[in-house]
Protein backbone atom coordinates (compact mmCIF):
# COMPACT_ATOMS: atom_id res chain seq x y z
CA UNK A 1 0.00 0.00 0.00
CA UNK A 2 1.46 3.63 -0.90
CA UNK A 3 1.83 5.97 1.78
CA UNK A 4 1.98 9.80 1.17
CA UNK A 5 2.66 12.52 3.65
CA UNK A 6 1.19 15.45 4.07
CA UNK A 7 4.09 17.46 4.36
CA UNK A 8 4.21 21.23 5.55
CA UNK A 9 7.94 21.60 5.53
CA UNK A 10 11.45 20.65 4.82
CA UNK A 11 11.77 18.54 7.91
CA UNK A 12 8.23 17.25 7.48
CA UNK A 13 9.22 15.57 4.10
CA UNK A 14 12.91 14.49 5.80
CA UNK A 15 11.00 12.57 8.30
CA UNK A 16 8.42 11.37 5.82
CA UNK A 17 10.92 9.47 3.97
CA UNK A 18 13.07 8.79 7.02
CA UNK A 19 9.79 6.78 7.84
CA UNK A 20 9.45 4.78 5.04
CA UNK A 21 6.85 6.54 3.06
CA UNK A 22 6.64 6.36 -0.94
CA UNK A 23 5.54 9.68 -1.73
CA UNK A 24 4.97 13.57 -0.67
CA UNK A 25 2.58 15.88 -1.47
CA UNK A 26 4.21 19.04 -0.10
CA UNK A 27 1.82 21.54 1.22
CA UNK A 28 1.52 25.21 3.64
CA UNK A 29 -1.03 25.82 6.35
CA UNK A 30 -2.36 22.62 7.10
CA UNK A 31 -4.76 24.20 9.42
CA UNK A 32 -6.96 25.39 6.93
CA UNK A 33 -6.51 22.15 4.50
CA UNK A 34 -3.02 22.98 3.15
CA UNK A 35 -2.39 25.77 0.28
CA UNK A 36 0.34 25.82 -2.23
CA UNK A 37 3.81 25.89 -0.70
CA UNK A 38 6.74 28.53 -1.56
CA UNK A 39 9.05 27.66 -4.70
CA UNK A 40 12.14 27.86 -2.55
CA UNK A 41 10.33 24.97 0.00
CA UNK A 42 9.34 23.06 -3.03
CA UNK A 43 12.94 23.14 -4.61
CA UNK A 44 14.72 22.34 -1.64
CA UNK A 45 12.56 19.14 -0.80
CA UNK A 46 12.65 18.35 -4.82
CA UNK A 47 16.99 18.63 -3.88
CA UNK A 48 16.83 16.61 -0.79
CA UNK A 49 14.25 13.53 -1.47
CA UNK A 50 14.57 10.72 -3.35
CA UNK A 51 10.62 9.81 -3.19
CA UNK A 52 8.35 11.67 -5.16
CA UNK A 53 6.86 14.54 -4.82
CA UNK A 54 3.58 15.91 -5.17
CA UNK A 55 2.65 19.84 -4.88
CA UNK A 56 -0.91 21.28 -3.90
CA UNK A 57 -1.96 23.33 -6.12
CA UNK A 58 -4.90 25.73 -3.77
CA UNK A 59 -3.99 29.57 -4.06
CA UNK A 60 -6.18 30.19 -0.51
CA UNK A 61 -8.10 28.27 2.33
CA UNK A 62 -11.66 28.22 2.00
CA UNK A 63 -14.23 26.77 -0.37
CA UNK A 64 -13.15 25.57 -4.32
CA UNK A 65 -14.79 27.88 -6.56
CA UNK A 66 -12.34 29.93 -7.54
CA UNK A 67 -11.94 33.55 -9.16
CA UNK A 68 -10.51 34.00 -12.60
CA UNK A 69 -7.52 35.80 -10.99
CA UNK A 70 -7.28 32.99 -8.72
CA UNK A 71 -7.27 30.28 -11.53
CA UNK A 72 -4.63 32.10 -13.38
CA UNK A 73 -2.59 31.72 -10.37
CA UNK A 74 -3.04 28.36 -9.94
CA UNK A 75 -1.90 27.77 -13.70
CA UNK A 76 1.15 29.45 -13.19
CA UNK A 77 1.88 27.43 -10.13
CA UNK A 78 1.65 24.27 -11.90
CA UNK A 79 4.14 25.87 -14.44
CA UNK A 80 6.13 26.60 -12.14
CA UNK A 81 6.00 23.52 -10.53
CA UNK A 82 6.79 21.21 -13.88
CA UNK A 83 10.10 23.60 -14.13
CA UNK A 84 11.00 22.68 -10.43
CA UNK A 85 10.86 19.01 -11.32
CA UNK A 86 8.01 17.67 -9.04
CA UNK A 87 6.34 14.42 -10.15
CA UNK A 88 2.70 15.36 -9.45
CA UNK A 89 0.05 17.68 -8.95
CA UNK A 90 -2.87 18.10 -6.41
CA UNK A 91 -6.02 20.17 -7.05
CA UNK A 92 -9.39 20.25 -7.96
CA UNK A 93 -11.88 23.07 -8.80
CA UNK A 94 -16.06 23.08 -8.11
CA UNK A 95 -19.10 24.84 -9.18
CA UNK A 96 -21.11 26.91 -6.94
CA UNK A 97 -23.58 23.74 -6.63
CA UNK A 98 -20.46 21.60 -5.58
CA UNK A 99 -20.17 20.13 -8.65
CA UNK A 100 -17.25 19.55 -10.27
CA UNK A 101 -16.13 22.43 -12.42
CA UNK A 102 -15.05 20.37 -15.71
CA UNK A 103 -13.78 22.76 -17.95
CA UNK A 104 -11.36 24.41 -15.52
CA UNK A 105 -10.23 21.21 -14.11
CA UNK A 106 -9.35 19.77 -17.21
CA UNK A 107 -7.15 22.50 -17.92
CA UNK A 108 -5.79 22.09 -15.03
CA UNK A 109 -5.47 18.42 -15.69
CA UNK A 110 -3.70 18.85 -19.55
CA UNK A 111 -1.58 21.76 -17.88
CA UNK A 112 0.10 19.22 -15.71
CA UNK A 113 0.59 16.60 -18.29
CA UNK A 114 2.76 14.18 -17.94
CA UNK A 115 2.52 14.77 -14.26
CA UNK A 116 0.17 12.22 -12.10
CA UNK A 117 -3.01 14.25 -10.96
CA UNK A 118 -4.48 14.07 -7.93
CA UNK A 119 -7.78 15.42 -7.63
CA UNK A 120 -7.96 16.40 -3.41
CA UNK A 121 -10.69 16.04 -0.63
CA UNK A 122 -13.06 18.92 -2.38
CA UNK A 123 -14.29 15.82 -3.61
CA UNK A 124 -15.81 15.23 -0.37
CA UNK A 125 -18.01 18.36 -0.55
CA UNK A 126 -19.55 16.48 -4.70
CA UNK A 127 -23.19 15.44 -4.70
CA UNK A 128 -23.37 12.49 -6.74
CA UNK A 129 -19.74 11.28 -5.80
CA UNK A 130 -19.99 7.97 -8.64
CA UNK A 131 -21.12 10.13 -11.08
CA UNK A 132 -18.03 12.36 -10.52
CA UNK A 133 -15.36 9.54 -10.43
CA UNK A 134 -16.53 9.11 -13.92
CA UNK A 135 -16.36 12.50 -15.17
CA UNK A 136 -12.70 12.67 -13.48
CA UNK A 137 -11.71 9.45 -14.91
CA UNK A 138 -12.60 10.99 -18.63
CA UNK A 139 -10.91 13.88 -17.55
CA UNK A 140 -7.24 11.90 -17.17
CA UNK A 141 -7.39 12.38 -13.43
CA UNK A 142 -5.35 9.18 -11.80
CA UNK A 143 -6.20 9.72 -7.68
CA UNK A 144 -8.78 11.06 -5.67
CA UNK A 145 -8.13 12.32 -1.97
CA UNK A 146 -11.17 11.61 -0.16
CA UNK A 147 -12.39 10.69 3.37
CA UNK A 148 -15.48 9.27 1.85
CA UNK A 149 -17.59 12.28 2.52
CA UNK A 150 -17.18 11.81 6.34
CA UNK A 151 -15.68 13.60 8.71
CA UNK A 152 -12.85 11.38 8.84
CA UNK A 153 -11.91 8.75 6.23
CA UNK A 154 -12.37 5.70 9.29
CA UNK A 155 -15.81 7.27 9.22
CA UNK A 156 -16.39 6.88 5.82
CA UNK A 157 -14.81 3.84 4.84
CA UNK A 158 -17.89 1.93 3.81
CA UNK A 159 -17.62 4.87 0.82
CA UNK A 160 -14.37 4.51 0.19
CA UNK A 161 -14.83 0.68 -0.45
CA UNK A 162 -17.43 0.89 -2.47
CA UNK A 163 -16.24 3.52 -4.75
CA UNK A 164 -12.99 1.42 -4.90
CA UNK A 165 -14.56 -1.35 -5.98
CA UNK A 166 -16.37 0.79 -9.04
CA UNK A 167 -13.65 2.41 -11.00
CA UNK A 168 -9.91 2.39 -11.63
CA UNK A 169 -9.40 5.53 -10.24
CA UNK A 170 -6.79 5.04 -7.37
CA UNK A 171 -9.00 6.06 -3.90
CA UNK A 172 -7.07 7.67 -1.89
CA UNK A 173 -8.00 7.66 2.02
CA UNK A 174 -7.01 10.87 3.98
CA UNK A 175 -8.67 12.64 6.98
CA UNK A 176 -7.73 11.52 10.72
CA UNK A 177 -5.52 8.44 9.36
CA UNK A 178 -3.08 6.99 12.35
CA UNK A 179 -1.58 4.12 13.57
CA UNK A 180 -4.15 2.75 15.17
CA UNK A 181 -6.46 2.18 11.69
CA UNK A 182 -4.26 2.58 8.90
CA UNK A 183 -4.48 -1.13 8.49
CA UNK A 184 -7.95 -0.89 8.04
CA UNK A 185 -8.18 0.54 4.86
CA UNK A 186 -5.30 -1.70 3.41
CA UNK A 187 -7.89 -4.83 4.54
CA UNK A 188 -10.48 -3.56 2.30
CA UNK A 189 -8.59 -3.18 -0.57
CA UNK A 190 -7.52 0.31 -0.66
CA UNK A 191 -4.01 0.84 -3.05
CA UNK A 192 -2.81 4.08 -0.69
CA UNK A 193 -3.67 6.17 2.53
CA UNK A 194 -2.82 9.78 3.00
CA UNK A 195 -1.87 11.31 6.30
CA UNK A 196 0.38 13.87 7.71
CA UNK A 197 1.54 12.17 11.40
CA UNK A 198 1.31 15.85 13.05
CA UNK A 199 3.02 16.52 15.97
CA UNK A 200 3.98 19.58 17.67
CA UNK A 201 7.66 20.79 19.22
CA UNK A 202 9.52 23.99 19.13
CA UNK A 203 7.58 25.15 21.85
CA UNK A 204 8.53 28.49 22.99
CA UNK A 205 6.15 30.43 25.73
CA UNK A 206 4.15 33.45 24.61
CA UNK A 207 2.94 34.12 27.39
CA UNK A 208 1.56 38.18 28.03
CA UNK A 209 2.05 38.00 23.86
CA UNK A 210 -0.40 39.16 21.61
CA UNK A 211 -1.39 36.97 19.04
CA UNK A 212 -1.03 36.59 15.75
CA UNK A 213 -3.69 34.29 14.78
CA UNK A 214 -6.40 36.27 12.98
CA UNK A 215 -9.93 34.16 13.43
CA UNK A 216 -11.73 36.34 10.90
CA UNK A 217 -9.86 34.92 8.28
CA UNK A 218 -10.93 31.42 9.02
CA UNK A 219 -14.02 31.81 6.98
CA UNK A 220 -14.97 28.80 4.02
CA UNK A 221 -17.97 30.19 2.41
CA UNK A 222 -16.51 33.63 1.89
CA UNK A 223 -13.10 34.89 0.50
CA UNK A 224 -10.92 37.46 2.09
CA UNK A 225 -9.39 40.00 -0.06
CA UNK A 226 -8.31 43.51 0.11
CA UNK A 227 -10.89 45.69 -0.85
CA UNK A 228 -10.84 48.53 -3.17
CA UNK A 229 -13.24 51.26 -1.24
CA UNK A 230 -11.49 50.40 2.02
CA UNK A 231 -8.28 50.89 0.56
CA UNK A 232 -8.95 54.15 -1.08
CA UNK A 233 -10.31 55.69 2.15
CA UNK A 234 -7.00 54.87 3.97
CA UNK A 235 -4.91 56.50 1.46
CA UNK A 236 -7.57 59.29 0.98
CA UNK A 237 -7.15 60.01 5.08
CA UNK A 238 -3.42 60.39 5.07
CA UNK A 239 -3.01 62.38 1.96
Amino acid sequence: MLVEVCANSLESARNAERAGAHRIELCSELGVGGVTPSAGLIQLVKKELQIPLHVLIRPRGGHFTYSDTEFEVMKADILACKALGVHGIVSGILMDDFSVDVERTKALVDLAKPLHFTFHRAFDWVAEPLETIKQLEELGVQTVLTSGAAPSAEKGINHLDAWQKQTSLTIMAGGGVSPKNASKFKDIGLRAIHCSGTSFGNHISLEGKISMNSAKHLVEDKVAISGLETLASVVEAVK
